[in-house]
């Protein structure tokens, strides 16, 4: 069997949809050939590219001004089509319905190969922040839906994200859940790895940690974030550190927000963290994992979180929040900056229920990718066996 993993961006930009892609493939080579499909950027690194344990066939791409991303250009690329004909996929899984998703579904539907769709982000508020006419963003919807309408199957990472697309977005194609993982593993030992964090970012050994790990983005609502703190700390909250690791466009602005809530000393902006074992340690050292997002639809950063045993709190209303039970495996909140000051005050008073509720995060919500994948592409086999079947 060979597999054609297909993506609208790739390495050396990092986001969730990619790294869920490069886990897929590290861990389908095991079992079949694997091609990813996607865009050459402004920052491609060829040497590291071939160095991967699977191939990797870029498309041109223009680059956007006022985006990180690039905008992928297949059918602008002969050499890309050329790569596509001659690379003897057996059945195409596309990660996102643009350009290069695109070309996954066409490729798949003039040769008759089987197709499938992982439905990673609600598309329909991008548009909306970015075409700001709701007739606009309707017909962006439209468009991708019947890239999605397409696939003989989609895959939605949670329930929330399968009911928005059915009941909202308009799919008609069938569609099950498929959650996500993490290739991270518990630290062996906490409070070796509770030293490491310590010292590494100048923290008392007895303050409270709270984390926050992704793009420093203000569309990850990451501003509510040091806004709550600021009227938790106003409430009583002391002796604690805000960790922010990643980078983004907005952390001028968010220091400048920190700055002006007077928590200069308890945040911490740790900048991009991309050595794992240090991320394991961050989320081990933390006591909760902080993530207000009501954009992202099933992030992989809550996951990383659970395998530490550090639960997250969110807000009610967020498609992310959608494995979690409240009160069980994890908090949710109501979507105001006081309740969530007040949550995070409750959470630390209760240190039994907290036990309780982080041992229970651990149990239900970490995944590893070994387990998924390897129904994955049990998934493709009869996939691809019914694909025969009826050209038979």
């Amino acid at each position: 069997m060979k597999v054609g993993l297909f993506i609208d961006t790739w390495y050396p930009m990092v986001d969730g949809v990619i790294k869920v892609v490069d886990n897929y493939a590290r861990r389908l080579v095991q079992y079949c050939d694997v091609v990813v499909f996607c865009p050459k950027t402004r920052r491609v690194d060829q040497e590291k590219d071939a160095k991967l344990p699977y191939k990797v066939v870029r498309c041109s791409s223009l680059p956007l001004i006022t985006s990180d991303y690039d905008l992928p250009t297949p059918v602008l690329d002969p050499q890309f089509e050329a790569q596509l004909i001659k690379s003897g996929i057996d059945i195409v899984h596309i990660h996102s319905p643009f350009a290069v998703g695109l070309a996954g579904v066409l490729y798949a539907k003039i040769h008759k190969l089987p197709v499938v769709a992982t439905l990673h982000s609600q598309y329909k508020q991008d548009f909306e922040k970015s075409l700001k006419f709701k007739l606009a963003s309707n017909m962006a919807t439209d468009t991708i839906m019947r890239v999605f309408n397409a696939c003989d199957e989609c895959w939605a990472v949670n329930g929330g994200i399968k009911d928005l697309y059915v009941h909202e977005y308009g799919l008609t194609a069938p569609c099950k859940v498929r959650l996500n993982a993490t290739d991270h593993h518990p630290v062996p030992d906490p409070d070796a790895a509770a030293r490491i964090v310590n010292e590494t970012y100048d923290i008392p050994a007895n303050a409270t940690v709270f984390l926050f790990v992704g793009r420093i983005n203000y569309i990850k609502n990451i501003d509510f974030i040091v806004r709550a703190l600021a009227k938790a700390k106003a409430m009583g909250l002391t002796n604690f550190r805000m960790l922010f690791a990643g980078k983004g466009q907005d952390e001028e602005k968010l220091a400048a927000l920190v700055q002006e809530k007077g928590l200069t000393e308890e945040v911490v902006m740790c900048g991009l963290v991309s050595d794992k074992e240090m991320l394991e340690n961050l989320y081990s050292r933390a006591k909760l994992f902080l993530f207000p997002s009501l954009y992202d639809a099933n992030s992989l950063v809550q996951i990383e979180a659970a395998c530490q045993g550090t639960p997250t709190l969110f807000l009610e209303g967020a498609k992310t929040a959608a494995t979690v039970t409240p009160g069980v495996n994890g908090y949710v909140c109501p979507p105001d900056e006081d309740s969530y000051a007040r949550m995070i005050m409750d959470i630390m008073d209760d240190s039994k229920a907290y036990r309780r509720i982080s041992a229970a995060a651990r149990h239900d919500l970490y995944l590893n990718w070994d387990d998924v994948v390897r129904d994955v592409y049990e998934d493709y086999n009869a996939f691809i066996e019914r694909s025969i079947q009826v050209k038979v």
